[in-house]
């Protein structure tokens, strides 16, 4: 043991968290070649094999099973004497990686980096606006934005902001395409939106809500090309009204009769929720939808 070094043990978790050498390595912006060196230093220092290498990847022996929660919790020890330093020195600096669904991250949160950048220079944030689900267990994000509260893990989760959304159209569709005066009259129009066996969360299924006999002629994995389909004159579409209220485009239908509510929740790991970086940004996404009033639930003109 006297050759252990802690660098080595931050490759094993980088490692035992993705399971494959390239993508541990890119995380943590080293080459793949100096992470299969610590690993395999690691393993001498330990006299025993941490991972079976496989076609498919790296899979956790028994020893490395073992090993992975002692790692974890010396790791937690390491954030947080982290997070008492940065305190102590009163500096608030690095990198927040947040994860939000496409239509957060793009339409609301990236217009007001530049607001979080003026209070905080030294800060950096990597946001991956993606149409999925982030495991902050395995450090794929330092905090989530959800559409569900998890139900599992040591994790800290909060409602960030509840939400609204509605059926649009482009105004030339809705000039053109017959009258929509009642519910019943949506199921005759053509439709975009997403496909089913892609949805990464079932608060995505709205059109069953709407009406069971809606089938949409346009299916697209993605929210924001949704946006783009609808806007385009492919037909209605579910939006929300943060979303589509920056389109002039587009007029809301039938927003009386139907409003779809939805939440957003804010969700941070255990060990890193305290460090200086990650409260100052969870506390500007909080700040920042508290302020955004109506826009989350007004349709848009």
């Amino acid at each position: 043991m006297s050759d252990f070094d802690w660098n080595d043990l931050r490759a094993f978790l980088a490692v035992a968290r993705v399971g494959r050498l390239t993508v541990a390595a890119q995380r943590m912006g080293v080459d793949h070649s100096t992470l299969s060196r610590r690993v395999a230093a690691l393993e001498t220092a330990l006299g025993t094999r941490l991972f079976d290498r496989r076609p498919s990847g790296f899979a956790l022996t028994a020893d490395g099973e073992r090993l992975l929660a002692d790692a974890e919790r010396m790791e937690s020890l390491a954030l947080t004497l982290r997070a008492r330093l940065d305190e102590a020195s009163h500096q608030v600096s690095g990198t927040v990686r947040l994860g939000t669904p496409e239509a957060f991250g793009t339409y609301f949160l990236a217009p007001r980096l530049a607001d979080l950048f003026a209070t905080q220079p030294a800060l950096e944030i990597e946001l991956v606006a993606n149409p999925r689900s982030f495991s902050l267990s395995k450090r794929e994000a330092d905090l989530a934005v959800s559409m569900t509260r998890p139900e599992t893990g040591r994790l800290f989760a909060r409602k960030l902001v509840d939400y609204a959304l509605g059926i649009y159209a482009a105004r030339g569709y809705a000039e053109h395409a017959g009258p929509i005066q009642t519910v019943e009259d949506l199921p005759r129009h053509r439709w975009a939106g997403y496909v089913e066996d892609l949805l990464w969360t079932s608060e995505l299924n709205y059109l069953p809500q709407i009406s069971p006999t809606i089938h949409p002629q346009a299916r697209i994995s993605n929210v924001i090309t949704q946006l783009e389909a609808v806007r385009g004159g492919a037909g209605l579409g579910v939006l929300p009204h943060f979303m589509a209220r920056g389109c002039p485009d587009l007029t809301s239908i039938l927003p009386q009769e139907v409003r779809i509510l939805r939440a957003y929740w804010l969700i941070a790991h255990a060990d890193t929720r305290d460090l200086p970086r990650v409260r100052v940004v969870s506390e500007f996404l909080t700040r920042q939808a508290e302020a955004a009033g109506d826009a989350f639930w007004l349709a848009a003109p």
